[in-house]
């Protein structure tokens, strides 16, 4: 007898259940470690009952007439079911303790924070910059949502330039192998393109970019057109960048979600890894392993374009130096991404404080914008029972969409907070690298991603890019003014479900929309 999906009006209490019956006590066991020692390959957080569950209920679907169990509730019990508007992204996880909630609110502030330059009278907010490309963090991810091209603005705030060239020399070479860097910076403007300075000092440059029409006809005769660009800098401030960096442009990605992602299992996304493609089904997912930035041990990344950060504190600490120019403790960088060569900017003053610590952020601030990033939560699913989006997510599924976009996993039961442990969450996303084709290439290799490889995104919460940023843009590096050409974009280990959906009719191409907008 086939067991009974849960309506989504009675997904929020469902899930309650799902999560009362996985409520057996850790397992404390040993790890089982991948072949250089480091990464985990099996599951031992949970009992061999509970793992059989989580195998049952994360199985793909193959009955499309109704909606899965506790599919309404994308973030699992932390789902935020608050009306959709602009905040949509910005509501703390349902599970969260009324201290933690506390802890949420005065991290929000600071992630909202706008730092000002040294020396200030206001000793708790100076050290910004010398050179940035943002006062707060909260200016990059607008609604703590996805960012977009200048469009015509100037105002590029919530889009950059990744500055970097890959190793030339054996001793380079080995560098990036083991993992100590992960590239190798610009000599002149470093790891990033600063468009913004302090007073009294120059920005580096200004990102500049050139659309291409081209044309595509898909399998019915519908002609859309895609827009490829092509980026350059434009007053240059510090002389010529290096022939050999690669410019790699990045939006920022939305927020939601982020502490769920940290602590699915690595088992878990190493289990969908098939670097070699051994079933011969054209995708190769990688995963890409980053050193520590404490333990130094190997770690699997999952953050950021290229999947080269491990965990949110560490990619929070990054981007307080990178974009702002402020130093954590974790990233003790007072002068931000300036180089040897920017004297001026290396002669400008810091904004630290003695009695504050040794860094312009010490940990409290670094630990409450974390905990903030880790808990902003997944807004529920809409329309779920529709019968064009049911008709949509099988054709997601009958396309080979999910042979990367891995629609949910179980986190892990020893998660460090219990908001995030043992959750039925549907990512979208198996966080592997994959080559997606020389059309979506940036030519910079970033850790063990190469110049054509970037990590699977997360869809949850995509069909609400609209109502939260204002805009439609999609992709690394926002061409894509819709989800059709994010889609037909799709080249490399992606071609075979990107012709698939080209050569859809159009009744399927409006459902696959539609799933994806009810996301």
């Amino acid at each position: 007898m086939r067991r009974a999906i849960a309506k989504p009006s009675s997904a929020p209490h469902a899930f309650r259940a799902l999560a009362a019956t996985f409520g057996a006590a850790l397992i404390c066991l040993p790890a089982s470690f991948a072949g250089d020692g480091s990464l985990p390959t099996e599951r031992f957080d949970l009992t061999p009952e509970d793992k059989a569950r989580v195998d049952a209920i994360t199985k793909p679907a193959i009955d499309f007439s109704q909606p899965e169990p506790f599919e309404l509730m994308q973030g699992g019990a932390g789902t935020s079911t608050k009306r959709i508007n602009r905040d949509a992204f910005s509501q703390s996880s349902a599970n969260i303790t009324f201290e933690e909630e506390g802890n949420f609110k005065l991290g929000n502030a600071l992630f909202r924070k706008l730092w000002v330059s040294s020396p200030s009278s206001t000793q708790a907010s100076d050290g910004l910059g010398p050179l940035f490309n943002a006062r707060a963090c909260q200016s990059c991810h607008l609604k703590d949502g996805r960012g977009h091209p200048p469009e015509g603005n100037p105002d590029a705030t919530s889009m950059f330039l990744r500055l970097a060239r890959a190793a030339q020399t054996e001793e380079e070479k080995k560098l990036v192998a083991e993992r100590a860097v992960r590239n190798f910076p610009d000599p002149v403007y470093g790891t990033q393109l600063q468009d913004l300075a302090v007073p009294g000092l120059k920005g580096e440059g200004r990102m500049t970019i050139a659309y291409e029409e081209i044309p595509v006809t898909l399998g019915d005769g519908t002609t859309v057109s895609l827009r490829k660009p092509a980026y350059s800098v434009e007053d240059l401030g510090y002389g010529p960048i290096d022939p050999r960096t690669t410019l790699s442009p990045r939006v920022t990605p939305q927020m939601i979600g982020l502490g769920l992602v940290e602590q699915i299992h690595p088992a878990d996304i190493l289990a969908n890894a098939d670097p070699d493609d051994a079933d011969g089904d054209g995708i190769s997912g990688r995963a890409s392993l980053v050193r520590d930035p404490k333990s130094e041990a190997p770690t699997l990344g999952r953050f950021g374009w290229k999947a080269q950060t491990s965990t949110i504190r560490q990619q929070t600490a990054d981007a307080f130096a990178g974009d702002i120019g402020i130093s954590t403790p974790d990233m003790p960088k007072s002068w931000g991404d300036c180089t040897p060569a920017q004297t001026d900017c290396l002669d400008r003053p810091t904004g630290v404080q003695e009695r504050l610590g040794d860094t312009e952020a010490p940990d409290p601030v670094l630990d409450l914008v974390t905990f903030y990033s880790q808990n902003l939560a997944v807004p529920a699913r809409r329309a779920v029972d529709k019968p064009q989006v049911l008709r949509g997510k099988q054709v997601f599924y009958e396309s080979g969409c999910v042979s990367c976009h891995t629609p949910k996993f179980v986190t892990r039961r020893d998660a460090p907070n219990k908001a995030h442990a043992f959750q039925l969450i549907w990512p979208y996303s198996d966080f592997l690298l994959h080559d997606m084709g020389e059309q979506l290439a940036d030519g910079q290799q970033v850790g063990d991603a190469t110049g054509t490889e970037w990590r699977t995104p997360p869809l949850w919460g995509i069909g609400l890019t609209e109502k939260v940023s204002g805009h439609t843009f999609f992709l690394h590096d926002g061409r894509a003014r819709n989800l059709t050409e994010a889609v037909l974009w799709h080249g490399g280990e992606a071609q075979a479900a990107r012709d698939s959906f080209a050569d859809l009719p159009v009744s399927d191409r409006d459902a696959l929309i539609k799933f994806l907008e009810s996301l």
